[in-house]
């Protein structure tokens, strides 16, 4: 620890962008994290209402109801919550920014762009966009003037966290957190987990209904409880469930949401595509990536900011060498712009 700063600051203390970080750095939230608070209410009311029902139902010994009832509902209910929180919480690959534009950047060839943007420093040059070959096309990546760097392919700069992130696909404010590499498979399951609790509470409401007969106001004042749950989680599902439909769609297709509404990938070549058993292959069992940033090292002891290495590292780490390489020749036709 350095004698001119006893009060040396982790980085997590230090990072310029919007986030809220907890337990020393362990968690990572977006700046909308409060909103978890209406989510994890509007999940679990319902939920535990629910159960709370069922086990009394069940001490009754209604005819329609078992303990086993009452066990998948707790058991959905707790893993919406963990899934919940491990997409809520979780770093979902934040690229690290540079202070400058760093050497190996610096582009030493003629690049056709038009437009060119300059660094902080105000003597460097540079094309707003360069081209990258993925998987035999040819992918155009932007440069970022809040990050100083080129973003890797399929990376996105959220304006709402203020940071680069990898394989972005949005921000969702009822997660508070971005949506990207690191967490898509955990927000996934949360929206399934979510879609069946709706489904299984909606289905054993009006299960317990079926006795009474008459009008639809009559069946409902026989156990309102159920009946205001059964309709809640009917409207409910019809979110949800679009959203979960939608997304395993994303998935077979490999896109993001910000690809779809962007590029329109299912009008011209992706070139992401693996096949279907292969997309999900990949999202759900291939190892997830470690953090690019370990928010609890030491912040540089010289100045309380954030200074890291050439991202062009980085994208070898992300894509290996038989991915990424650069073009500095004329982009093709296919070209996709990132």
């Amino acid at each position: 620890m350095s004698s001119q700063n006893p009060e040396r600051k982790r980085i997590y203390q230090v990072w310029p962008a919007k986030n809220k970080f907890y337990c020393g750095g362990r968690l990572v939230f977006g700046p909308d994290a409060s909103s978890l608070l209406l989510t994890t209410c509007m999940i679990g009311g319902p939920a535990i209402t629910f159960c709370i029902r069922m086990a009394y139902l069940i001490s009754h010994r209604h005819p329609f109801f078992h303990s086993l009832t009452l066990i998948g509902a707790i058991l959905l209910t707790f893993m919406a919550f963990t899934f919940l929180f491990l997409t809520s919480s979780r770093d979902p690959g934040i690229i690290p920014r540079n202070k400058e534009v760093p050497e190996a950047e610096i582009p030493h060839v003629i690049t056709q762009s038009t437009e060119w943007v300059t660094n902080k420093l105000g003597n460097v040059k540079l094309p707003r966009t360069k081209d990258v070959m993925v998987n035999g096309f040819t992918v155009k990546v932007k440069f970022c003037d809040t990050c100083q760097l080129y973003r890797p392919p399929r990376a996105f700069h959220c304006s709402i966290c203020n940071n680069c992130v990898q394989r972005f696909d949005h921000h969702c404010p009822w997660v508070g957190q971005c949506i990207a590499l690191r967490n898509y498979p955990f927000f996934v399951c949360f929206l399934s987990c979510s879609t069946l609790l709706c489904i299984y509470v909606f289905v054993f409401s009006w299960v317990s209904m079926l006795k009474v007969h008459g009008e639809f106001y009559a069946v409902l004042a026989d156990d309102l409880i159920l009946g205001v749950l059964g309709l809640y989680c009917f409207v409910s599902v019809w979110f949800v469930g679009g959203l979960t439909v939608f997304h395993f769609y994303l998935i077979c297709t490999n896109q993001t949401t910000c690809e779809n509404f962007r590029y329109h990938y299912d009008k011209k070549e992706n070139p992401y595509r693996k096949g279907i058993l292969e997309n999900f292959k990949e999202l759900f069992f291939a190892r997830i990536p470690p953090p690019l940033t370990n928010f609890r090292d030491w912040a540089p002891e010289e100045e309380d900011d954030v200074e890291v290495g050439s991202i062009a590292s980085e994208l070898g780490r992300a894509f290996g060498p038989k991915d990424t390489k650069m073009s500095s020749g004329k982009s093709d036709s296919e070209a996709i712009e990132r």
